[in-house]
């Protein structure tokens, strides 16, 4: 907004302006408000008077001098010809003729090569507004001759304002936290919001309170989402796939709620570093900072990188429920043990008085030793339940460093230290440093924290990835030559033609 205003006021116009942003966030009004403050009776302005004919008419629609064109339905050079041909004739009643082309980069490549020569050579009197959700659609010729702003999406602050003026325009009562939802909900479209918005004063009868908005949003609703991490702060895997299961019958998206997670995590770790980037008239405000308190920061740093590991890997698990739930299990796997609260022990109902109390008063009274609560070594679910072949096909990482994890076994996970024992005959690439520093960077940001890596030679006979990848070309090899030698065509072949089967041939698909 300052660029254009300060180009309005030095008059320093462009011959053509892009503006980029997702769906909703005001690029075809801002276009409109441009085309105002180029035609305003007033003359050239950063702030158009919105009463003179040139603005009201623009408002309406009706301005003869400003042409809009959706590119999404009016994509071929035919189009673009014939809209470009008016721009050779002075403007009718304006002071400049515009042009908003929105949706530009549906445009098919001829339709861009016309308006390039447009473009090259424009009349003074025409002015070019291109609207795009996808910039990189756009050659780079046409994106070279224009200036170009990237609209961001709208806060949900600044959204939750406009509605709560909307409905003080309209007089309808409200509730600040259904407006909360509603802003959220909008994910930063204001068209979406308003859209929203309507939607609920039709649900709720001319009101807009929260527990109806909440009803009628349906999955954006997150309670499910506090309920699965209150479970895993109790480590109660019952109850994860219990959500789940609910989840299935309320027929949520789980690629939409990893998604959802994300940003609740997100939230969560803005109210333990800054309690304040919370609004206090926020719906969730209470449950977000009172998990801000249970969970320590590096757990949340690991749920969140979890989560978002999920969610792109959902797509290549056997089904959304087993990509979902498993998600779930390996936040629960990977929970630390040392954070893992102790259950306290019932004292017994007839405990025997202390040894102590039976000892001559001659005696010292013997030191007694405390207990651990934990008798096991720090961090040991990690280890025990890492797979380290699953992991190595979760992990970016390609070249040596893949080569050398594929030939490893998984020693132990404790305290950020990773071991692996590498297969000896492939010993030389312990002196490959490189490869493990590729490898170690990998891991840590799979955990989302420090690892350090420590690579040993083991035994020949472990089974590492490599080993299990081969074994599994064998026998998809195998079966593929089977099913060749049982095919009827091949055997009729064989027996009536002479033909012979070349093995080598036979790749399994």
């Amino acid at each position: 907004m300052q660029a254009l205003s300060n180009a309005l006021a030095q008059n320093r116009l462009h011959h053509a302006y892009l503006f980029t942003g997702t769906r909703g966030v005001g690029k075809t009004t801002i276009a409109r408000i441009f085309a105002k403050s180029l035609n305003c009776v007033n003359g050239i302005t950063a702030t158009p008077c919105g009463t003179c004919s040139a603005c009201t008419e623009i408002d309406s629609g009706r301005f003869i001098d400003l042409i809009e064109l959706d590119a999404a339905s009016n994509t071929q050079v035919d189009n673009m010809r014939e809209l470009l041909e008016g721009a050779l004739y002075a403007p009718t009643n304006g002071r400049f003729k515009v042009y908003i082309i929105d949706e530009v980069h549906m445009l098919s490549k001829s339709a861009f090569n016309a308006m390039l020569k447009t473009l090259e050579e424009p009349p003074a009197h025409v002015k070019f507004i291109l609207a795009t959700t996808d910039p990189q659609k756009i050659p780079v010729t046409v994106l070279s001759r224009c200036l170009q702003f990237n609209l961001k999406q709208l806060p949900p602050a600044l959204i939750l304002t406009h509605l709560q003026y909307v409905l003080g325009q309209e007089n309808i009562p409200f509730e600040a936290g259904a407006l909360a939802l509603l802003a959220r909900a909008a994910q930063g479209s204001m068209r979406d919001a308003l859209s929203l918005l309507d939607q609920a004063i039709a649900y709720s009868d001319s009101r807009v309170d929260e527990a109806t908005v909440r009803n009628m949003l349906g999955a954006i609703d997150q309670g499910y989402l506090y309920g699965l991490l209150q479970a895993l702060l109790a480590r109660d895997g019952v109850e994860l796939l219990r959500i789940a299961d609910d989840m299935v019958m309320r027929s949520l998206a789980f690629d939409a709620a990893l998604q959802d997670m994300a940003t609740l995590l997100h939230r969560i770790a803005l109210a333990q570093t800054v309690p304040q980037a919370i609004a206090e008239d926020e719906p969730e405000r209470v449950r977000l900072l009172e998990l801000a308190q249970n969970f320590s920061a590096e757990e949340m740093q690991l749920l969140y990188q979890i989560a978002i590991h999920g969610r792109n890997e959902i797509d290549l698990a056997p089904d959304e429920y087993a990509g979902f739930t498993m998600t779930l299990l390996r936040m629960l796997a990977f929970m630390p043990a040392g954070a893992q609260p102790v259950p306290k022990r019932p004292a017994p109902e007839h405990s025997a008085p202390p040894v102590a109390a039976a000892a001559p008063k001659s005696q010292p009274k013997p030191q007694s030793k405390p207990v651990p609560a934990v008798a096991q070594p720090a961090n040991p679910v990690m280890t025990a339940t890492l797979d380290w072949g699953v992991l190595l096909a979760q992990l970016n990482v390609q070249g040596t460093a893949r080569e050398l994890a594929k030939h490893c076994t998984l020693e132990s996970f404790v305290d950020g230290r990773l071991a692996l024992n590498l297969a000896p005959q492939h010993k030389h690439m312990l002196t490959n440093k490189t490869a493990q520093e590729k490898l170690q960077a990998a891991l840590a940001d799979y955990f989302a924290q420090p690892v350090r890596l420590a690579v040993a030679l083991g035994t020949a006979s472990a089974v590492t990835p490599a080993v299990v990848e081969q074994h599994e070309k064998q026998t998809r090899q195998q079966q593929a030559v089977e099913a060749i030698m049982q095919d009827p065509f091949v055997r009729e072949a064989q027996e009536h033609l002479g033909a012979q089967l070349v093995e080598e041939s036979i790749k399994p698909v």
